[in-house]
């Protein structure tokens, strides 16, 4: 039996995306070890997943190259067959080449790639087509599986979907409003004219996290919808997970509600303010669209990430986009 470790210690949708190599080693190795490391704080997305032997968590913020270097013992210690490592950075390069596992294999544009023994080339897009983040990370674990992706999948409890069971006595829909990077962020007044313009009888869910809450609060004091529920702060990840899966539909921005709603199969719109579908964060669910503004914006993409502020100072990528383009998602359900 081979025991094998991969690391993703990014952010919580980076987290989710990676849940997919999970469920390939596991299709084509039922009988191997799997452990998973993750970032503290994260380690509640998978800490039911019935595929893991062991979940490993990494603490960033307190004495964090301490207890790097403690994991990486711990690491040796455990005599992993294999190491994969989603990451891109020297930190999680360090784990992966000093770990003594007989196969240790990551991107390219890791810093110690030149000290694996199998580099992927890390390609974020081509001319021809979109590469999404799960197929690139199936590259990473193709040579012992194949050359064909898993879905991502969460797994919250009987308790998890029991704490939810009595919010989905009506029909209803999610909004995840929130993001980390301000032009990722869905417009507050924009989230405001679309809830305004929502069906009577249809409650609306506001799901995000304690440090969410001002921002959810303030968007449903300001709205004339009167059946709006902040629920920020009061739901675990697999909470929301599984009440975004009966939702009738889940609006959410680039971020990790969206690949929440990819791991549960559950509708979703996705709306893109600054960031593209082409740079492989997209949806993958069968009930799932896209909201762009229907503009030419020469300044978007702005980067392959979310910034603090528009560099333009008018963020039209954002304020563009119209309350009726989301609500086609209801409309033609």
């Amino acid at each position: 039996m081979k025991k094998i470790l991969i690391i993703q210690t990014a952010f919580i949708g980076d987290a989710v995306l990676a849940t997919a190599m999970l469920e390939k080693v596991h299709l084509c190795h039922p009988d191997w070890e799997i452990d998973f490391m993750v970032r503290k704080g994260n380690e509640g997305l998978i800490s039911k997943h019935p595929y893991l032997h062991n979940v490993i968590i990494w603490d960033k913020k307190g004495a964090k190259y301490t207890n790097l270097f403690k994991l990486l013992f711990q690491i040796r210690r455990n005599k992993y067959s294999i190491v994969v490592n989603a990451q891109r950075f020297m930190a999680t390069g360090i784990l992966t080449a000093f770990s003594g596992a007989r196969l240790t294999i990551g991107f390219d544009k890791n810093p110690l790639s030149f000290l694996f023994r199998k580099r992927i080339k890390h390609v974020v897009s081509s001319n021809e087509t979109t590469i999404h983040e799960v197929a690139r990370n199936q590259q990473l674990i193709s040579s012992f599986t194949d050359n064909d992706y898993c879905l991502p999948k969460l797994y919250p409890s009987a308790a998890e979907e029991a704490k939810v069971s009595p919010l989905k006595s009506r029909d209803y829909i999610c909004i995840a409003p929130a993001s980390v990077w301000f032009t990722k962020q869905f417009p507050k007044r924009k989230w405001i004219q679309f809830m305004d313009v929502l069906p009577n009888d249809l409650v609306v869910y506001i799901l995000g996290a304690k440090s969410d809450w001002q921002l959810c609060e303030k968007i449903m004091s300001r709205s004339k919808n009167p059946l709006i529920i902040n629920l920020a702060g009061e739901l675990n990840f697999l909470q929301s997970a599984s009440l975004m899966k009966d939702a009738k539909m889940n609006y959410v921005n680039d971020s990790a509600p969206l690949h929440f709603a990819t791991a549960m199969q559950a509708p979703v719109t996705a709306i893109y303010c600054s960031t593209v579908p082409e740079f492989g964060f997209g949806p993958l669910g069968k009930n799932s669209r896209i909201v762009q503004a229907t503009e030419n914006l020469t300044c978007k993409p702005c980067g392959l990430h979310g910034l603090k502020e528009c560099p333009e100072k008018h963020f039209k990528c954002g304020y563009l986009i119209q309350p009726e383009q989301l609500m086609e998602s209801l409309i033609k359900q």
